[in-house]
């Protein structure tokens, strides 16, 4: 018998879909809608699929907002923007990213040394499949139109998370106690062992130095949960998430110590 509740819905409003091994979120006021994230190009019109199954349309977003340039963030960026004339926004540091007039992606030399496990093989060929290869470039990217908390559904507070690229984002949706999060915390990838909240492998990022930073900075925020790049939805004290992150990175160091 259907509960009427929408298996996406993580919080009231606020939905999560995954699909190339990567996850979106689109937040609903009313008719309007905000979307942060946008997979891989393959996932283009899984991500449109997204948009209609909450009942609205493509011309319905005010915003899509992006938490890194990684080509599984931006895969539906330019189908959004050229076909429906959605602004696409993200911090400004992370812009020339978004351009292609800065490269800062993680290492395929370091993935290929995982590939004798058959979890990582998978994931290389569903990513290769999505458009792995391809380095797409998002001329209409642009940085916030505004300080602070931004006008469009949800109320996205942007939080400066660096590292895992230079501009890297989370947003806050204040009204419901979530944090997307992107890839500055996830909750789980091919390329790790089992769930629970985590930085992705360090040739994933830009400066893993400024990453491990930047869990502090969430550490700080009141939040019931984040919502990932990778990985399920995280239910639980915010702080309490990161505290299990540090740890796995402490555990890791003392590891390699020995």
């Amino acid at each position: 018998m259907s509960t009427g509740i929408d298996p996406h819905e993580v919080a009231d409003n606020v939905f999560a879909f995954t699909g190339t091994q990567v996850n979106w979120v689109i937040i609903r006021a009313g008719t309007d809608l905000t979307l942060i994230d946008a997979g891989w190009e393959g996932d283009t019109q899984e991500v449109e699929r997204s948009i209609r199954s909450l009942g609205r349309r493509p011309e319905d977003l005010r915003a899509v907002l992006l938490t890194h340039a990684h080509a599984d963030h931006t895969g539906a960026l330019n189908h959004l923007h050229d076909n429906y004339g959605v602004p696409i926004y993200m911090a400004p540091a992370e812009v020339a990213n978004a351009r292609g007039e800065n490269v800062e992606t993680g290492g395929p030399k370091d993935v290929a040394k995982l590939l004798y496990r058959p979890q990582v093989v998978r994931w290389a060929v569903q990513v290769v499949k999505a458009g792995g290869l391809h380095q797409i470039t998002t001329p209409g990217a642009g940085p916030f139109p505004r300080a602070g908390s931004l006008d469009l559904p949800g109320r996205p507070y942007p939080i400066p998370t660096p590292g895992h690229t230079t501009g890297h984002t989370s947003y806050l949706l204040p009204d419901v106690g979530v944090v997307v999060t992107g890839d500055a915390l996830v909750s789980g990838h091919p390329t790790l062992t089992g769930l629970g909240p985590r930085l992705l492998p360090s040739f994933f990022t830009h400066d893993q130095s400024s990453a491990i930073s930047s869990l502090q900075t969430l550490r700080e925020i009141e939040a019931d949960m984040f919502v990932p790049g990778h990985g399920p939805a995280w239910y639980g004290p915010l702080r309490q998430s990161v505290d299990q992150a540090l740890d796995k990175i402490s555990d890791k160091l003392k590891g390699e110590a020995t």
